[in-house]
């Protein structure tokens, strides 16, 4: 086997699930001024290490996957977390080089469960964004009423349509939507609560339900998904271990005919011996 097909082993994927899980403690590490003056530069070298760690698995890993590397999109996605990692620490380049921070972000690739989840939501996002279109509808017309409704008395909250979106996205997370804004509203407009009510209701219970409703669906298809993308490689391996075994097969078929022709080749040169000596 050759040397660059480790990268597929599964105790190297460990190895490497240790180095990302170090390299985000010490980036961690690496904001403290104190603890940094107090490591000196091991928490530098540690993270220089870690980055050739994740360079040499990521050679081994086009090596011995060849153009199927740039079929998997967590292959992509680890290649550009560690290519930000080498932008020059200079000039305005410094703001990206501060993206290295991202390599944690190689959790996910490296942890199945974290993948489907994150693989759930690019499912969901289609039907997320029908229903963001939906939620901005509803929040454009409540916006538009209580900007004519209430905006006189309350400029601060419903003066103009952008405060009054901010002011509908408070009470649809229900933060102090109560004591803080529909009780001060009431005082003045004792009828407000028939405006308050109906779009907590919409918002808060029925569209955001919706949203979780989505993204349960598509991590269920995201698990059948994996399912059967590890049905799929197992049936590929013992696809690969029968071709191997054929092989050897024929193999052993090819050295035993080898060996019964000599066989009967010597056997046979035994009887013409046998045959001069006897005259027969």
């Amino acid at each position: 086997m050759p040397w660059y097909n480790i990268a597929l082993d599964e105790r190297f994927q460990k190895f490497i699930f240790v180095v990302i899980i170090i390299n985000s403690i010490t980036l961690g590490l690496e904001t403290d001024d104190r603890i940094v003056a107090a490591t000196g530069p091991l928490l530098h070298i540690v993270d220089e290490v870690a980055l050739w760690i994740f360079v040499v698995e990521l050679v081994m890993k086009m090596l011995a996957l060849r153009m199927r590397f740039v079929r998997d999109p967590w292959n992509l996605f680890d290649f550009a977390i560690v290519a930000i990692s080498f932008i020059p620490n200079v000039g305005w380049l410094s703001v990206f080089r501060s993206m290295r921070v991202l390599r944690v972000l190689r959790l996910i690739s490296g942890m199945p469960r974290l993948r489907m989840i994150v693989q759930s939501l690019l499912l969901s996002l289609p039907s997320i964004g029908w229903i963001t279109l939906l939620m901005l509808i509803l929040f454009y017309t409540f916006a538009v009423m209580a900007t004519k409704l209430f905006g006189p008395a309350f400029p601060e909250w419903f003066g103009s349509l952008g405060s009054t979106f901010f002011t509908l996205f408070q009470v649809m997370t229900l933060e102090s939507w109560s004591m803080g804004i529909a009780r001060p509203v009431m005082e003045t407009y004792p009828h407000a609560y028939l405006f308050f009510v109906p779009f907590v209701l919409l918002s808060a219970f029925i569209v955001l339900n919706v949203f979780i409703a989505i993204l349960i669906g598509g991590m269920d298809d995201a698990r059948k998904e994996l399912s059967c993308e590890g049905e799929g490689d197992i049936k590929q391996r013992l696809h690969k271990e029968l071709q191997e075994l054929k092989t050897h097969m024929e193999t052993v078929e090819t050295l035993l005919a080898r060996y019964e022709a000599e066989e009967k080749k010597q056997s046979w040169g035994g009887v013409e011996a046998c045959r001069g000596i006897t005259g027969f």
